[in-house]
Formats: structure tokens, C-alpha cells, sequence
């Protein structure tokens, strides 16, 4: 998998490329530490307290504690500044999470790779914990996480790497990887893994925007990939 906002990536070698030249350890080191301190930063959009809730704001948690049989959480504490952002996108992930076309056990691989892709925490809590519950070997969970493409991938894991790794690197997708998609998994599969990627990665996006912290007690299991 290609490190996101990196030059290319050298695929099981634990190296990647700037500008052409390989990254001295020195290099990974600063970046890494750099990444961390901001992993750790202060949580920007932290909940609001009711006293200071908008109408707006009051209206969207009651519909989505009615909806959801929680309260606002994760990543709709910070999304929750744009009630109905929060609300519309709530009850899109609803479906991609619950709903989708594809086996469970495919789909929360889709959403680790995402996960991984933007080093996101938060959402790596979540989804690995339900990725094994769906199924997913502690090895392919750990390759993912290591960036590594996972050995002993089902050919439906194999063909949704792909695609989704095209259309993450290269915001397209190949005739051959689209037609193994749509012949595993027919247009709606195909079309509910466009979906994963694309509504992951806005999650992924609110929360790293946001520094929303993992729940207490807690560590973080990703390793920032080099820049």
C-alpha cells in the first residue's frame, strides 16, 4: 500500500521515496516524532456542553440518539458544528457499516485499509475490534496495520485491495480490476466499495482535523508512515 501524501512506496521493504532519494532513518525519525505530537494534541472539537448547544445542534443529537440508541460519538462530536452534516452523514454510515452489499468480513477489511491509509486511530479502534469479530485473521489485521500487503487474503479481499488502492493512488480504477470487482460482487458491491472509501476517508478526514482522541485508556496501534 502506498503511504499516503508519500513520493512511492517500495512494497515490503519498510522504505519509501521522496524526490527520488530513499529516507534515511534520521528523516523517518522526525517525521515520526513530529506525528506523534500531533496525534497527541489537545482535542480541537471536543463535545459541546448543552448549555451551549444550538437549536440546530440540540435537534440533530435528538434525532440521532433516536436513530442510533446512543449519543453523539467519535466522529460526530466534531462533525456535530455542522448539524446537519452530521445527521445526513450518520445515516449514510449507518448503511456502509450495517447495510452494505458486501460480506462483513470484506467490508471492515475496506475500512481498515482506509483506516491505515490516513492513520487514524480512532477509527483503527472501531473497526479492528470489529474486523476480528467479522472474521479477519489477526494476521491480515496486522499486516494492514504495518502497511504490508496481507499474505492469505481471500479473492474477494485480494480484488477489493486492489481497487481500492487504485482508486486511492491513482483516483481511477483499471478495466481489469473493475470487471473482477463487478464479477465478484455485481455493480452494487462494486459501487458500496466506492462508497466505503470515500465516506472512510471524510470520517478519517473530520477526525484527524479534529484530534479527536482515542476513549480512555486506550493507545494508539498505528506507526505514523514516513512523509
Amino acid at each position: 500500500m502506498k503511504a499516503v501524501g508519500s513520493g512511492r512506496s517500495a512494497v515490503g521493504t519498510g522504505q519509501w521515496t521522496v524526490g527520488g532519494g530513499w529516507w534515511a532513518a534520521g528523516g523517518v525519525l522526525a517525521v515520526m516524532v513530529f506525528c506523534a505530537t500531533a496525534a497527541f494534541a489537545q482535542d480541537r472539537l471536543p463535545p459541546i456542553a448543552a448549555d451551549k448547544l444550538t437549536d440546530a445542534q440540540k435537534k440533530a443529537a435528538a434525532e440521532f440518539l433516536a436513530e442510533r440508541k446512543q449519543e453523539v460519538f467519535g466522529p460526530f462530536v466534531p462533525l456535530s458544528r455542522s448539524p446537519q452534516l452530521m445527521i445526513n452523514a450518520a445515516r449514510m454510515g449507518t448503511y456502509l457499516r450495517f447495510g452494505n452489499s458486501l460480506p462483513r468480513d470484506v467490508s471492515e477489511f475496506a475500512i481498515l485499509l482506509v483506516s491505515r491509509r490516513w492513520t487514524q486511530e480512532y477509527e483503527w479502534y472501531v473497526h479492528a475490534a470489529d474486523g476480528k469479530t467479522a472474521g479477519l485473521s489477526e494476521a491480515i489485521i496486522q499486516a494492514v496495520a504495518d502497511g504490508r500487503r496481507p499474505d492469505g487474503m481471500s479473492e474477494g479481499m485480494e480484488i477489493v485491495y486492489e481497487f481500492s488502492n487504485e482508486l486511492n493512488d491513482f483516483h481511477s480504477v483499471s478495466d481489469r480490476t473493475y470487471a473482477r470487482m463487478v464479477a465478484k460482487y455485481g455493480e452494487q458491491g462494486m459501487m458500496d466499495l466506492v462508497g466505503l472509501n470515500g465516506y472512510y476517508s471524510m470520517i478519517s478526514m473530520v477526525l484527524n482535523v479534529g484530534r479527536t482522541p482515542l476513549p480512555p485508556g486506550n493507545s494508539p496501534a498505528l506507526k505514523p508512515f514516513p512523509k
